[in-house]
């Protein structure tokens, strides 16, 4: 690749037959806003075979002129052009253009806006500047590119940024170094889509069109095909259609478009030349002897076009493959981009019937758009669920509106309905994933899937982490009760589990501000906090957005008893706590306990009710937390009378038979950092069953709590406080009732749609994160390269003889030979991939 002067703007102009034109488009540009010393114009007078050569010679002192000896096309004359360039960024103007005043000021300065925007469309009006020639971008299905709006009064609805396909040859600017690494124009094309080619082109490598209305020109429509003659403008538009499609399209997308589109081509050439295809029906009477019949240029213009494809196939397919090879993004999801692909463009009768004919029956538009999304969670998916099986349940049901998803587990799946696709993993076996990562465009995970599964590791699909649940400082308080020793070694094993995840994953979720600035400090450690992903968004909102845990939009309803009456020691009319989830180590659930003791001395009808305490994932053991808690409820004769523990995890579409019962919703933990940083999911569930709240305080809850108004929020560990807070949410009225009102309002904040809006959004037009675009571009041209393509973290790793021994050990026990050899086979592969 050449070296390019920094800064500098090479405008191209291709001169054919309009040295007049030419002229005056250069002494345009040189009274632009923009220094002259940063502008260089290249000439290339493209075999005019007149008096253009020596017309242009009177601006030698202004352009660097180049010429051809024959007509290369506006893509052979462009591509020569940028060769003979030296600017950082190349702009392509047509010679019967002009531009605006800030035409290169205003294009540039979108291009600092975004690393990976890699081309900036001007907004393109006719010369009088009252009518449209580009504000936007689509493409037919069937290949046609065209420009909406052409022809239209302008007005303030296309000044608006936004991505497109493709921006137009009359007015573009391209960084010089994204156009070398697409090869230019496809000289094939010679002039008619070859911008719709390279917009598509770029965007397949993962760069971002960026269309920009500031940037503005005004162009003589159609003055170089007034040379030539409307036929040959046909079979160029014709033939280059089937080029574009034959070589963007994946093979999905072009076993269902093309057979169409040929079908379609070869309508349009009987329609426009008006003839009648049943002329030579045997059934239908006529001149036999007569071997010619007149056939106009139009139809021969589509025949010839087909042709012409058929007779440069095997260079097309070449360069298919080769933009197919180097491909980053699908179809699918560049589909957004594509427009309105259903516009027939011809207003021709009998052509219009066959366009119906063609699409109706052969589904031409129906090309799948909706992305392929994959989610995976550690925990079983089913009727009883955990935290981590609920949020994926619920991004999956979420995406499913707008994608087509599957939702895998580690350990099992049971399909709640018919909308979310479920299966089952095993870490076991590590290929049992690899079929789900082909499939997928996007990849959600959760916990250690990462690490568990080779072909995610070094999959090239977008990759969102979902670090909602900080993993390594559960595991400080998990791991107490441990020797120094064991408790390091699974903090040390979380911590490196998550750094791999940070360090390879495109984007990332969590649960609150403040968990986002923890995890801005651990991205930031492990250099994902650079000038490629600053450049993208200062804020980082697209590397990591908060989305928090959510509760269903519909209002919970009772459909049967479940504790009052049903549970021996809870009556109808006793006054209900209820404990949503499990208990953990990191929880306080006895001063709870002793609070409820205290209060039922004066209050004989105060109960307590833990909903869950055998967790639904068998791997997850039953923690110290819960026989501790036991034993003190059975030392102080709270046991089946005002303390009652259930045995069994709640299925999930029954807990708001549990919660609406309750007359109150306590969550009480110890303060320390996993606190600080946690997000107390059950609390939502009291938000949707309306019910006050009373919690500890120090964590992201219990402030909301407190400047809500939505209960209490009391000091850790101060059983006094606790036992005032339940005894006013539970028999002062009015305070009950602020609180209920309060929680109403409040609930309405922390929908799924609300919570995860920030994922749809991004599965909308999902991209890879900015360092990560950059590094798997010197990896392609460096040949080697980690396999998250980003600065390489070497994390403490537990290895070593006696470590693989015992996991040979736990894989023959648990999954048999046939587990240790795919193990093996695909640590290989891992190590493989690692070296490049």
């Amino acid at each position: 690749m050449k070296k390019r002067r920094a800064g500098v703007v090479s405008v191209v102009l291709v001169n054919f037959r309009g040295a007049e034109d030419t002229v005056e488009c250069v002494r345009g540009l040189l009274d632009l806003d923009w220094p002259n010393d940063l502008l260089e114009i290249v000439v290339v007078e493209n075999g005019s075979g007149d008096d253009s050569l020596a017309k242009l010679q009177e601006i030698l002192d202004s352009v660097v002129l180049i010429e051809s000896d024959e007509n290369l096309g506006f893509t052979g004359g462009c591509n020569l052009g940028v060769a003979k360039s030296t600017g950082e960024f190349v702009a392509f103007l047509n010679n019967d253009a002009k531009p605006d005043k800030g035409w290169i000021k205003e294009a540039i300065a979108t291009f600092a806006t975004g690393a990976r925007i890699g081309a900036v469309a001007s907004k393109v009006l006719d010369w009088e500047g009252e009518r449209v020639d580009y504000v936007d971008a689509s493409v037919t299905w069937y290949g046609m590119g065209y420009k909406p709006h052409a022809g239209e009064t302008d007005r303030g609805d296309w000044d608006v940024e936004k991505d497109v396909l493709f921006g137009t040859g009359a007015a573009m600017f391209i960084r010089a170094s994204v156009f070398e690494e697409l090869g230019g124009f496809d000289d094939s094309f010679f002039m008619f889509y070859d911008d719709v080619d390279l917009g598509w082109r770029l965007n397949l490598l993962g760069y971002r069109f960026r269309f920009q209305p500031k940037s503005l020109a005004f162009h003589k429509h159609h003055a170089s095909m007034n040379k030539f003659g409307n036929f040959r403008e046909t079979y160029l538009l014709e033939r280059n259609a089937l080029y574009t499609l034959y070589k963007n399209l994946d093979d999905e997308s072009l076993a269902q478009v093309f057979p169409g589109a040929l079908l379609l081509a070869t309508r349009r050439a009987v329609a426009r030349g008006g003839l009648d295809s049943t002329s030579l029906d045997i059934r239908v009477p006529g001149n036999d002897e007569e071997s010619t019949a007149p056939i106009s240029k139009q139809t021969m213009a589509g025949i010839y076009a087909i042709d012409q494809f058929v007779e440069l196939l095997p260079e097309m397919e070449v360069a298919r493959l080769r933009v197919q090879a180097a491909r980053t993004v699908s179809d699918r999801q560049l589909k957004r981009l594509f427009g309105k692909t259903d516009e027939p463009a011809y207003p021709i009768e009998s052509y219009l019937r066959g366009y119906e004919k063609i699409v109706d029956n052969l589904g031409q538009l129906n090309v799948e758009g909706r992305r392929h999304i994959l989610v995976i969670t550690g925990d079983p998916v089913g009727y009883r669920m955990a935290g981590p099986a609920i949020r994926a349940w619920n991004i999956a049901k979420l995406l499913s509106g707008e994608h087509d998803v599957r939702l895998v587990s580690m350990s099992k799946a049971v399909a709640l309905d018919d909308v979310v696709e479920v299966g089952v993993i095993s870490h076991h076996h590590p290929s049992s994933v690899d079929v789900h990562e082909e499939w997928a465009d996007v990849i959600i995970v959760q916990g250690h899937a990462l690490a568990l599964f080779p072909s995610l590791e070094t999959s090239k699909k977008i990759l969102v982490v979902d670090v909602y649940d900080p993993l390594h400082l559960e595991q400080l308080e998990q791991g107490r009760g441990q020797s120094l020793k064991v408790w390091d070694k699974q903090v040390a094993e979380a911590t490196d589990a998550l750094n791999h995840q940070l360090l390879l994953g495109d984007f990332f979720l969590c649960a609150s501000e403040r968990q986002r600035h923890f995890w801005l400090g651990q991205l930031s450690a492990l250099g994902r906090v650079n000038p490629y992903t600053y450049s993208r968004d200062n804020d980082l909102d697209t590397l990591i957005a908060v989305a928090p845990f959510g509760i269903p939009g519909e209002d919970p309803v009772q459909r049967k008893p479940a504790m009052r009456g049903v549970v021996p020691g809870i009556g109808v009319e006793d006054k209900v706590i209820i404990w949503g989830g499990g208990i953990y180590n990191w929880f306080d659930p006895n001063t709870l306990i002793k609070a409820v003791a205290q209060l039922a001395v004066t209050h004989p009808d105060i109960r307590l009710f833990f909903m869950g305490v055998k967790h639904p994932n068998p791997a997850v053991p039953e923690m110290e937390a819960v026989s501790n808690a036991r034993a003190l409820a059975d030392q102080l004769d709270l046991t089946g009378k005002h303390v009652f523990f259930n045995e069994a995890w709640v299925p999930y579409d029954d807990r708001q038979d549990y919660l609406l019962e309750a007359d109150l919703g306590v969550s009480t933990h110890f303060q320390h950092v996993e606190t600080t940083f946690s997000f107390r999911t059950r609390i939502l569930d009291y938000l949707w069953a309306g019910l006050p709240i009373v919690t500890t305080d120090g964590d992201s809850f219990g402030s909301l709590v407190a400047q809500e108004s939505l209960g209490a929020s009391v000091p850790e560990r101060d059983q006094n406080a606790l036992a005032a807070a339940i005894e006013t949410f539970l028999y002062d009225d009015e305070a009950v009732q602020a609180a209920r009102v309060n929680v109403s309002r409040v609930r309405q904040s922390f929908t799924w749609e609300k919570a995860l809006a920030p994922l749809v959004e991004f599965c909308r037009a999902p991209q890879a994160a900015a360092d990560k675009q950059v590094a798997a571009k010197s990896k392609r041209k460096r040949g080697k390269q980690n396999s998250a393509g980003i600065r390489k973290l070497t994390p403490t790793r537990h290895t070593g003889l006696r470590r693989d021994l015992g996991r040979v050990a736990y894989y023959l026990q648990q999954g048999g030979p046939g587990a240790v050899v795919e193990r093996v086979r695909a640590r290989q592969e891992r190590k493989k991939s690692a070296e490049g």
